[in-house]
């Protein structure tokens, strides 16, 4: 249910015909909120519960003298300490009248009752045309009658002639006193039925035998309230009638019970009861109140709704806000405002179309939706990759200046170590200050190229401003203490023919946390632009400036080092600034991609206020405008011809600012004015805003601007204005520090409080138009056209429509601009999307205003992602089914906001195919959703890393150029990714990921290896960093990343991961043979629990699908009786057989021994003919054992043997540099012509290809796979895990195995003992789409698993779909596999270790899931799976022991490239 449509509202538009009863106006507040609650809430009845619709009858009453008998006392009141009023019925018997007698006691001037009566029907007052003598009609609300004088009594006698009129209803006033008299504040109410009231005092006429008369509108809700405790059945018109009245006669006994009408409607409406004390004798209180019109009602009710956000109210709810929607306007009457003046107040703009137009399409209140158009999502595709080229223009070296030479010649002291370091700028010259370590000694050096007499006056200080004199025992020679300082003169000194002056200071061990100083050059005082210096300790320096060969590595470094030369200039206005950024765009074009990362990473720095703005230097707004707009047509350009740099461009542009030429910024300088003058606010802190505005504007007016009006509509609460300030970054100490400053704060008065928040509501468009990139309403306006409103607001502007736009797109963002603050978001988000999508299309051509389409992209852009953090709580108790739809949405706009997102979609296809799953109530929806989910993870890491590449080290670069603060540059790509969609995107994926393990039973862990353990617990970033560490005692890492082909470090008794390496990788295969805990944690809680216990003792009890672990003690270590307490240490005793090369180069399968070949050769030899036939084993040749050697002693190779021999020895002295080195020799080996011959041989032989016969470069590229076999023996991997188990290095040797390559439609491993669980009656198996290399590799991603009884072959049970990105592909061609004496040795495995090498590259293909048999085919699935079962379970049974088998499936045929014993 929506807004305020609902059951229970499906009349609301016939509303508009409904009246109100009249009242006095409220004497105090209590009596208008009472008169209020009893107003209508809502419709009279439902779409449920229809209402019989008698039309209204006018009933007659006259004054009577009183010559019937004895009627019946119904009340007394009380009206004050000597006045009662009493209350006769005479009930009237068929076809004759009702008199009601009233009598006031003790009266001393005039009373008249304010009176009319009460029809069940109606819900105001009816007003009978037989009335007393003397009767007034006062404004067609009410009568007016005067009481006759009897004595000191008052008396009055009514007629009610009409059966249907149920009660009168009245108030009494006293002209004389000018005092109203009411019942307990709310008005008295006669019933006349046949009923005894009795009552006295204040209480009045407090309980009722029969019937009374219950507002309909209450009525309506109780009946709706008990249609929906029986579970909102349907009813026919009768039931529905019973239903009604059942509903008024509960609602009766509450009344009879003593329950007040007042608190019934509270109970009912959930609104606050009116207090009863408030009473007011205030004669302009009395007058009667205005009828609010009911369209106005419904107005200021939809206006209600927009300011709530638009949310979804049930029927009771919309009633409630119906009713608070009258009392705000009826307070507005009460106030004087006449209905006139109230109408034109709220009908602004198109608000009353808005209404009819929802009421016209029985919408009452909901909210719209667009119809997103049916269309292939993969339109959208894009595959421009960011290609990292590092930079080729050879630039001449730089001259260093003399502070680099100094920061040089601190570095190359022995054990000096740069803790921090900041440049500063004044007056063209520099001064560096630099804190250093030397054996445990800490200094601070201050050295400049001002070379006139300079005194340095400084302090220490321990915490932030502070500023202490330092001790006397560390002040440098000839200083002169002060009372909070000191001063000491600068030095003079030389390097390289090149003068500075320097300080230095020995600091002693005060716990200091920095040095603020000024400079002192005769009677002038030198500051950091108004402000003192300042050198952090506590800001720890990592770079080096310009002084190594890796300094401004993987940047366009020359760039930088343009860009921090001309800083200075740049910092005087962001003028300035922008003019220097268009100057530079070419050199930044011409760099490719890192330079145009450079330019993005400056401005980003500018944008995020870690440079400066603004330095001695006035400027206009429209210069600052038009150089924005030079710079941004600058942009656009590349924009146009470099489609692969829109990413990084587009993110450059929303940094900018839009900017533009002519009056676009004069506005900002010229609507200040009309601001102030219209609110006479020309002084104060208005004032030094508008001298700032016009010479210096900024992105922080945008600010300031905001502030202002958030601290208007706060009723100015001046922390309001301090609060938005500082969240959006922008402290007392930044006002002051602009060249023209501000000082004060904003301080309106009351009355100007409209009109200022009307024209800073027009200004911030115009602040907005210039600065902000990202601003959705200007962007439109821009795209849309608009003209000049007056009132002196874009004053003359005209500004035509973008041409060429969709059809239907103007009312596309119209409805998005409609919907910007809704609490509903979805429908937004799709209109968002639904306005991405349709401009796609015109961003990828050239269409006139590229610019303005491109800002506009990045609004919806940004709108959607601010809109989606808000929409976090509507998701807090959704169901799955609304969750997976709000990260489809996010996807979708990731997709659209990236160059290379082919990855991203297929993610979408699959992900909206689990969607669809779910709400089939598919049984596999939440395992096939959880595959996705892990791939969508692994795209945004990519995407993380690809940024982290690509932008961070031209962040660090030009940082330590610019003195930039360190944490700035620490998080600089951390804060881009966070800003993204790709953040907002990971949040949800978080949020999710417990939902989707719940739903698939797939608990918190997967065990890989479960081994139960106890030990310390390490944190690591990577175990691919630490794999050749050895840790003195049992560890247990818990590392952050884990590829799949790294060893377990010695010592290593545990790893846990949140990555997901496949169950059969190299290192789940390593860990389960070392006897390791190895497991993937997929709670981030968990794992943020296991990160906090670093250094610490921890006992792991881990099953087969969980892991249970608790903190121990160093006693509970050393009593453990585990056999794993010692893991990683254990060597095993196990020794490699020296090959020879035994007098052939090549080989068929039929001469494959033990002597020639290892054991993957002599296995896959072993099948041929005895597997079953369905199944293929390719065929094999092979270079045998020592040919390598052989090889390199030939006399074609002495100069690379006599390399390789000198790197060898280099590695025999630990210099694990040389690897790399060795393998790079290797590739330079020349092939025998014997070897040639032999091999081509034996392939030709045995029916393979002959590589030659296609010509010498085939023949090349063949031997360049067979070198790089043989070079993988010097793998870091391999070496240092023969290394860890004491193997000769030297002793092993590397066969060669050629098979041709089957291109594979997809590639299995099977264990035919479950690896896990360690059940040999279960096979386990993982399958990939293409060739094995992404499932024996470190390519990330799971594969589809799955496991297979062997007495049930035909039915084999998925464990999990495939969450692979990529699958590789290869034409017809060769493949050169490793096949070493070192693998499969018992106890060691070394099978993995060494690289198989096809002759072609293989073709990386981005995989779509969705349209793979093997995942949407359940009998193809079921098929494929269950006969690579059956080929493992035929392989084990000929080698009588579980093994591990390699294949392929090849048009549903199944090959066996190789097998191994299981380890």
């Amino acid at each position: 249910m929506s807004g305020f449509s609902a059951a229970a509202s499906a009349a609301a538009a016939e509303r508009c015909a409904l009246a109100i009863r009249a009242r006095p106006a409220a004497a105090s507040p209590a009596t208008r909120q009472q008169a209020s609650l009893r107003r209508s809430a809502g419709p009279r009845r439902s779409s449920t519960f229809a209402a019989s619709r008698r039309g209204p009858v006018a009933p007659r009453a006259v004054a009577t003298p009183a010559d019937r008998a004895s009627p019946d006392l119904v009340g007394k009141f009380t009206l004050d300490s000597n006045s009662q009023l009493q209350v006769a019925v005479n009930p009237a018997s068929q076809g004759s009248v009702t008199e009601i007698d009233l009598e006031v006691t003790n009266t001393t001037g005039s009373l008249i009752l304010h009176w009319g009566a009460l029809c069940r029907d109606r819900r105001d007052w009816l007003l009978p045309s037989r009335r007393p003598d003397g009767t007034a009609v006062y404004k067609n609300r009410a009568l007016r009658t005067p009481f006759l004088k009897s004595g000191d009594n008052s008396t009055l006698r009514i007629e009610i002639d009409d059966p249907a009129v149920q009660a009168i209803e009245f108030l009494i006033f006293d002209e004389t006193q000018n005092k109203w008299f009411k019942n307990n504040g709310q008005n008295f109410q006669i019933q006349l039925q046949s009923s005894r009231h009795h009552g006295s005092g204040a209480s009045g006429a407090s309980s009722s035998a029969t019937s009374v008369l219950v507002p309909e509108d209450l009525v309506q809700i109780q009946a709706y309230l008990r249609w929906e405790r029986k579970g909102k059945q349907s009813y026919t018109p009768e039931q529905e009638k019973e239903e009604y009245e059942a509903a008024r006669a509960e609602l009766i006994e509450e009344l009879n019970r003593g329950v007040s009408l007042e608190k019934l409607r509270a109970k009912l409406t959930k609104a606050p009861e009116a207090p009863e004390s408030l009473e007011s004798d205030s004669p302009a209180s009395q007058i009667t109140v205005d009828k609010i019109p009911e369209d106005l009602v419904q107005v200021q009710a939809y206006i209600r709704w927009e300011k709530a956000g638009k949310p979804n109210y049930p029927p009771e709810k919309q009633l409630v806000e119906f009713e608070e929607a009258r009392k705000e306007l009826q307070a507005e009457v009460d106030k004087g405002m006449p209905i006139d003046q109230l109408r034109k107040k709220i009908l602004k703009g198109n608000i009353e179309s808005k209404v009819s137009k929802q009421l016209k399409n029985k919408k009452y209140f909901s909210v719209e939706r667009i119809q997103r158009k049916k269309r292939d999502i993969m339109q959208i595709l894009s595959k421009h990759k960011h290609t990292v080229i590092e930079e080729q223009v050879e630039v001449a070296p730089k001259q260093l200046t003399v502070l680099d030479l100094f920061t040089k010649s601190l570095q190359k002291k022995d054990g000096c170590e740069v803790l921090s370091k900041k440049l500063f700028k004044f007056g063209g010259k520099q001064i560096l200050a630099i804190s250093t370590q030397v054996l445990n000694k800490s200094k601070v050096y201050l050295a400049t190229n001002h070379m006139e007499p300079l005194i340095l006056h400084w302090s220490l200080a321990k915490k932030a401003g502070e500023w202490k004199a330092p001790p006397s025992n560390i002040l440098p020679s000839g200083s002169k203490l002060l009372d909070m300082a000191c001063e000491t003169e600068f030095t003079k000194s030389e390097l390289d023919g090149l003068h500075y002056q320097v300080v230095e200071i020995e600091l002693d061990d005060g716990g200091y946390k920095g040095l603020p100083f000024v400079l002192r050059s005769g009677e002038t005082w030198i500051k950091n632009n108004g402000s003192d210096f300042y050198l952090d300790f506590s800001t720890r320096d990592t770079r080096n400036i310009k002084d190594t060969g890796d300094a401004g590595k993987g940047t366009a470094k020359a760039l930088l080092e343009k860009i921090a030369d001309l800083e200075e200039d740049a910092q005087r206005s962001l003028m300035h600034r922008f003019n220097i950024a268009a100057d530079l765009v070419d050199q930044a074009r011409d760099a490719g991609l890192l330079g145009i990362v450079g330019i993005f990473v400056w401005i980003r720095f500018m944008a995020t206020r870690q440079l400066t703005w603004n330095k001695n230097y006035n400027v206009k707004p429209r210069e600052i405008s038009k150089a924005q707009d030079r710079f941004t047509d600058d942009l656009e350009n590349m924009y146009k011809a470099y489609p692969q740099y829109r990413e990084i461009l587009r993110m450059i542009m929303a940094a900018v600012g839009r900017g533009g030429e002519g009056d676009v910024g004069q506005r900002i300088r010229d609507e200040i004015l009309v601001i102030q003058r219209n609110n006479d606010c020309k002084g104060g802190m208005m004032e030094e805003w508008h001298q700032k505005l016009h010479n210096n504007t900024s992105p922080d007016d945008v600010v300031i601007c905001q502030a202002l009006i958030e601290y208007i509509k706060s009723d100015f609460d001046i922390s309001v204005y301090w609060d938005t300030l500082n969240k959006n970054g922008i402290t007392k100490e930044r006002l002051l520090s602009y060249d023209r400053a501000i000082h004060s704060e904003p301080n309106f008065r009351s009355e100007q409080k409209e009109g200022l928040l009307h024209d800073l509501g027009n200004y911030m468009r115009s602040l907005k138009a210039v600065h902000s990139g990202a601003d959705l309403e200007s962007a439109i306006a821009t795209c849309m056209g608009y003209k000049s409103e007056g009132e002196g607001f874009m004053v003359g502007v005209q500004i035509n429509p973008v041409k060429g736009l969709p059809s239907g797109f103007p009312e596309l963002l119209e409805f998005v601009l409609d919907h910007v603050e809704d609490k509903s978001t979805e429908p937004l988000l799709e209109g968002l999307l639904e306005a991405r999508v349709e401009l796609r299309p015109l961003l990828l051509d050239s269409p006139e205003r590229m610019k303005d389409l491109i800002f506009l992209d990045i609004a919806l852009d940004s709108t959607f992602r601010t809109v989606i953090e808000r929409s976090y709580e509507e998701l807090n108790n959704a169901a799955p089914e609304k969750i997976m739809y709000f990260i489809s949405l996010v996807l979708e706009n990731l997709a659209l906001s990236i160059d290379d997102n082919e990855d991203i979609l297929y993610c979408l296809k699959g992900w909206n195919q689990a969607l669809e799953m779910a709400k089939q109530k598919d049984d596999q929806w939440a395992l096939f959703a959880k595959a996705f989910l892990d791939r969508i993870r692994l795209a945004l890491a990519s995407k993380g890393e690809q940024y982290h590449n690509m932008m961070q080290p031209s962040a660090e670069y030009l940082g330590s150029l610019l003195s930039v603060d360190q944490w700035a540059v620490n998080i600089f790509t951390e804060e881009i990714i966070r800003g993204g969609s790709a953040a907002t995107l990971s949040a949800l994926l978080n949020r999710f990921d417990p939902v989707l393990r719940n739903v698939a039973h797939l608990g918190s862990w997967q065990v890989i290896s479960p081994v139960e353990v106890s030990g310390y617990v390490v944190v690591v970033d990577e175990l691919l960093a630490v794999q050749n560490k050895s840790y003195d005692k049992p560890t247990i890492l818990v590392a952050k990343s884990v590829k799949g082909e790294e060893e377990i470090p010695d010592g290593v008794i545990g790893v846990i991961t949140p990555d997901m390496p496949d169950v059969l990788s190299h290192v789940s295969v390593r860990a389960r043979n070392s006897k390791v805990l190895f497991a993937t944690c997929f709670d981030h809680s968990t794992l943020s629990e296991l990160e906090g216990y670093h250094q610490k003792l921890l006992s792991f009890k881990p099953t087969s699908s969980d892991i249970t672990y608790r903190e121990i003690t160093e006693s509970e270590l050393q009593q453990s009786s585990s056999p794993n307490a010692e893991a990683g240490h254990a060597v095993p005793s196990i020794s490699l057989v020296n090959k020879k090369f035994l007098g052939k180069y090549a080989i068929s399968a039929e001469e494959f021994s033990e002597e020639m070949v290892g054991a993957k050769s002599r296995n896959i030899a072993y099948l041929n003919g005895k597997v079953p036939s369905w199944v293929g084993v390719p065929t094999s040749v092979a270079i045998p054992f020592g040919t390598f050697e052989k090889v390199l002693s030939d006399g074609l190779n002495k100069e690379v043997a006599q390399n390789i021999e000198k790197l060898k020895n280099r590695l025999a002295q630990e210099d694990f540099s040389a690897l790399g080195e060795i393998r790079k020799a290797v590739l330079n080996l020349a092939a025998p012509t014997q070897l040639v011959n032999e091999l081509k041989e034996k392939m030709l032989g045995s029916g393979m290809p002959w590589p030659g016969d296609e010509g010498d470069q085939r023949w090349e590229q063949a031997w360049m796979a067979i070198k790089k076999v043989w070079a993988s023996k010097w793998n870091e991997r391999a070496y240092f895990s023969t290394r860890k188990v004491k193997l000769d290095h030297d002793y092993l040797s590397m066969a060669v195995l050629v098979q041709e390559i089957v291109s594979a439609d997809y590639a299995f491993v099977i264990h035919t003992t479950n690896p896990s669980s360690g059940d040999s009656s279960e096979i386990y198996a993982e399958v990939v789409k293409g060739l094995g290399e992404t499932l024996v590799g470190a390519y990330p991603g799971r594969a589809m698993s799955f496991i297979c009884k062997k007495d049930d072959l035909d039915s084999p049970k998925l464990l999990g779909y495939p969450s692979k990105p990529i699958g590789l592909f290869i034409r017809r061609s060769i493949i050169f596999r490793s096949d070493s004496n070192g693998e499969d040795l018992e106890g060691y495995a070394g099978a993995g270790l060494y690289d198989s090498v096809p002759m072609d590259e293989e073709d990386e293909v981005v995989l779509d899931y969705t349209t793979d048999p093997l995942i949407v085919d359940h009998g193809f699935r079921n098929s494929i799976l269950s006969s690579i079962a059956r080929a493992g379970h035929a392989i084990e049974e000929l080698y009588g022991s579980p093994q591990d088998v390699e294949g392929v499936v090849k048009d549903g045929k199944i090959y066996v490239v190789q097998t191994r014993p299981q380890m």
